[in-house]
């Protein structure tokens, strides 16, 4: 008997089939958006009849949550998640919320573990992208063309077009495109054009795609390449200089004339008025002792 465990050990080992794991018949499942859709977990027959399973969900950001835990769907999945057979995991109706990584973790009573990982994307088609398009560019200035999808799964994939002409993600790569100095992003949606000339204005517009529905694009939107305007600049700048003349000279015509009141005449109008002494004089007269002296008398 002893040499018959040794074998099947040993026939485990060279085969790579291990005790105590677990399995799912699709690690990848596609399903659009307010779809129902099946997550399978199989485990080996080491754990029993009976062992204990969960679900655990973690989400493109990376936070984790269960989704069953101890054998039922916790509360914030109790309306549309069930299992069945015992290990699977099903959803009545999926969301853009739920695209993530499903695990599936099965122990047993002698703490004996196991755990396989489903990888669900729920399919959203494009919406009509976002685009910011600057309107007007200095001759050798820097441009920043974007492009954003938030509602597309899987994440789209981003083009632009000029003139209703298809911009290649690689200008390099194709001949006629070879004097382009742009740089297309993709994945991100960015068109960037590190030093503008004039050969680039034109008519661009941007559009989405993926595997989920149709493309979409946003509104056409005209950039224009402009020379500096120096004459524009100095004329400007000859106007200012001719309006401070201007103050200035109305000023200095304004005081000779004296339609500006002088200084001292300044002064004069905010003299406080002091009113005369009730005895007479500034101060009160008296001896040499400082004893004050009675000029008159008011007899009635």
């Amino acid at each position: 008997m002893g040499r018959l465990v040794w074998l099947l050990l040993f026939l485990c080992t060279a085969t790579g089939v291990s005790s105590f794991s677990a399995s799912t018949a699709s690690p990848n499942v596609k399903v659009k958006e307010n779809e129902g859709v099946d997550l399978t977990c199989s485990y080996s027959a080491d754990f029993g009849s009976s062992p204990r399973v969960e679900w655990k969900f973690k989400d493109k950001k990376g936070s984790q949550t269960y989704v069953v835990f101890d054998g039922k769907p916790t509360s914030s999945y109790s309306t549309r998640v069930s299992m069945y057979s015992g290990s699977n995991l099903r959803f009545s109706k999926v969301t853009r919320q739920d695209n993530g990584e499903y695990t599936c973790e099965v122990s047993s009573s002698s703490s004996q573990f196991a755990q396989v990982t489903v990888v669900l994307t729920v399919l959203v088609a494009p919406s009509i992208p976002k685009c910011g398009i600057p309107q007007t560019v200095t001759t050798n200035g820097a441009a920043t063309l974007t492009c954003y999808d938030p509602d597309s799964s899987p994440p789209p994939t981003y083009k632009w077009y000029k003139d209703d002409t298809l911009l290649p993600a690689d200008p390099n790569k194709i001949s006629g495109f070879k004097n382009a100095t742009y740089k297309l992003d993709s994945t991100t949606g960015m068109l960037v054009f590190p030093s503008a000339n004039k050969m680039d204005t034109g008519m661009y517009y941007c559009e989405v795609i993926n595997e989920a529905g149709p493309a979409q694009r946003c509104r056409a939107e005209k950039m224009e390449v402009r020379d500096i305007n120096a004459g524009g600049i100095a004329a400007g700048v000859i106007i200012a200089l001719l309006l401070v003349a201007l103050v200035i000279g109305a000023i200095w015509y304004a005081k000779k004339k004296g339609y500006l009141p002088k200084k001292s005449q300044s002064k004069q109008q905010g003299a406080v008025y002091q009113p005369p002494s009730l005895y007479g004089g500034g101060e009160a007269e008296g001896d040499g002792d400082g004893d004050f002296k009675q000029k008159s008398s008011f007899v009635v």
